[in-house]
């Protein structure tokens, strides 16, 4: 799942006073660098608030495209400035933002203004402490990048001519944007931060698939097909041919030079094995990567046997479902099976998104038993692009656009659907869409009273730790009717628990690829082509799959321990209303708000 990353940058300094405050600029030489003096609260809440506002209105202009996504027109013409000099300029903004918060007087801040002050430091001082690491000269993988930028066609909307025009402009300014980033990965290559070989040996593939005969083939061509606006025939075919000139001029040319860079340059540059800890510093910055992702001070060994864990307690119940059907042979064997007989697999694609769709019909009435609230926006089931599907894994979720101009959206994969079994349905389903990612993001964005950077951001622990444990509640959304399905759910947490140990093991431990797969394999009955697939992610996206079995574990504990405490007092939907009303939160600030609505709702002696 991807969601918009918010505040990686900042808007500046002290000196933001005295263009907010004309009283500011007669006090600042009075004072000491890095203070302001005693402040009222309305003056330490609209200092922190315009910083707020500010640094978001810079999120989007630095992030166009993600802008775009959330339904921001004013950049749809422009593609991000990845140069050095701009991602350099941008870091000096963060580090001086942060020293201006910093600088308000927090003693004056309301209780909502202390926590959301605490999250904007927290993303913030995350933010610079992982400038040292230059993880922006890592810009493309195989699961997304330049390779890939056409998708953004999926949610741009084309209401008017003005859209058509723009999205050509986008064309055209497409060769900046591949020099660019093809200048970041050479000065990756200088830097030593470049990818291992073995999953940027998928890139070229994706790339070709971008090389078409004609431009009225491209994938960028596509919102010229059928417009979606009333124009006349002649404006029509005016933009049709500008949109093919654009395409033959500029993003055919870019993606060949792209693909000569990829096969020529970045791919013998690349490292054999597969770790983290191949890079300057390594250890450190997957260290810092682990604590970024868990939102804990968790150090990568103790993860790794948190995992080492809970594969031993997962499995143990895999058994019992086991022993349940009556399979006679081994756990090995009973895996083998799962992944062969026909009779848990579809035929047709279109058989297996049918499914899914199905599935996600089956829950929606059941969601009130277990929730207070609803998103007000809705989700659709779609299938992930062709191009990309190959080489990524079971499903992701698309957020919706904050106006409501578009759905949220549930992205299944149906390449191979004969590798995709039946069983896994419920729990994906689960965790992509309701309640899962769906419910957490969609509500998250209709909060009104927070500001802009905890509604459309958030923190991988809680947003991916909420879709995994709600993966839990299939059974009381009337899910998991057969031993089958409760395996798939299994299979899912298993899959979770593994990745705290092959994660860990090749970006700390030094592990192989062939190890990090045979560990999965043998634990898990996912498919080959998943496993690889999922390993190779890891692979090119340190620490972030630690994210969900700890936040998972954390979410589930705060629930058990509501339970005990509360006893007859516990309404599960009221926990939920406190998990879900604040948006993504760090785990730490989570378990704050549980503890405090527990002891405001603990039954008197």
């Amino acid at each position: 799942m991807q969601v918009l990353n918010a505040l990686k940058t900042g808007a500046a300094l002290l000196a933001f006073t005295a263009v907010s405050f004309g009283a500011a600029c007669a006090f600042q030489a009075e004072v000491l660098p890095g203070t302001l003096p005693t402040q009222n609260s309305a003056i330490a809440a609209t200092r922190l608030h315009q910083i707020f506002d500010d640094e978001w209105q810079r999120t989007l202009t630095e992030n166009p495209t993600q802008a775009s996504q959330l339904g921001d027109r004013r950049y749809n013409k422009l593609w991000p400035d990845t140069s050095l000099n701009a991602i350099r300029a941008s870091q000096a903004k963060t580090r001086d933002v942060l020293a201006a918060a910093r600088a308000i007087d927090k003693s004056r801040f309301s209780d909502d203004d202390k926590l959301n002050f605490r999250l904007f430091e927290y993303q913030y001082e995350a933010d610079v402490n992982e400038q040292r690491f230059q993880l922006h000269l890592l810009p493309v993988n195989q699961r997304g990048g330049l390779q890939d930028e056409d998708s953004i066609t999926d949610v741009l909307q084309f209401n008017t001519i003005q859209d058509y025009e723009d999205w050509i402009a986008r064309l055209k300014a497409f060769p900046l944007y591949t020099a660019r980033t093809m200048a970041l990965m050479r000065q990756g290559i200088t830097e030593k931060i470049v990818h291992p070989k073995i999953v940027m040996q998928r890139v070229p593939g994706q790339i070709r698939k971008q090389l078409v005969d004609q431009p009225q083939d491209s994938p960028y061509y596509k919102p010229f097909r059928a417009f979606a606006v009333e124009l006349t025939d002649l404006e029509k075919a005016r933009l049709r041919q500008e949109a093919k000139s654009a395409i033959e001029s500029c993003i055919l040319p870019s993606y060949r030079a792209f693909l000569e860079f990829v096969e020529k340059e970045y791919l013998p540059a690349c490292f054999d094995d597969v770790g983290c800890w191949q890079r300057p510093d390594g250890q450190n910055v997957y260290s810092e990567l682990a604590r970024r992702f868990t939102t804990t001070n968790l150090t990568p060994q103790q993860i790794h046997d948190i995992g080492l864990a809970e594969v031993k307690r997962i499995r143990g119940e895999m058994e019992v479902i086991r022993k349940e059907v009556g399979f006679e042979g081994s756990f090995a064997e009973f895996l083998v099976h799962l992944r062969t007989d026909r009779q848990f697999y579809y035929d047709t694609s279109e058989e297996l998104l049918q499914a899914y769709k199905d599935c996600c019909d089956r829950i929606e009435p059941n969601l009130p038993k277990l929730f207070l609230k609803l998103p007000k926006t809705s989700y659709d089931v779609r299938s992930i692009p062709d191009q990309m599907a190959p080489d990524t894994t079971t499903a992701y979720y698309r957020v919706p656009a904050a106006d409501g101009s578009r759905l949220g959206s549930y992205f299944v994969n149906l390449y191979r659907p004969e590798t995709r079994p039946k069983f896994e349905i419920d729990a994906l389903s689960l965790h992509e869409s309701v309640p899962g990612h769906h419910l957490q993001i969609a509500l998250s964005m209709e909060l009104t009273d927070i500001p802009e950077f905890r509604r459309y951001g958030g923190y991988t622990a809680f947003v991916e730790g909420w879709a995994l444990y709600t993966e839990k509640l299939g059974t009381e959304l009337g899910l998991y009717r057969d031993p089958y399905s409760r395996f798939g759910q299994l299979t899912f947490e298993m899959w979770r628990a593994v990745r705290l140990v092959v994660d860990t093991g090749m970006h700390s431990l030094k592990w192989s690829r062939q190890e990090a797969i045979d560990f999965f394999a043998d634990n898990s009955s996912k498919a080959m082509l998943d496993i690889e697939n999922e390993i190779d992610r890891y692979i090119s996206w340190p620490g972030q799959a630690l994210a969900y079995k700890i936040g998972e574990l954390k979410i589930k504990g705060l629930r058990s321990r509501s339970e005990q405490q509360l006893g007859s007092n516990f309404d599960v939907r009221e926990f939920h209303d406190v998990v879900l009303r604040n948006g993504a939160v760090p785990l730490d600030v989570l378990d704050e708000l549980v503890s405090e609505w527990i002891a405001t709702n603990r039954r008197p002696q």
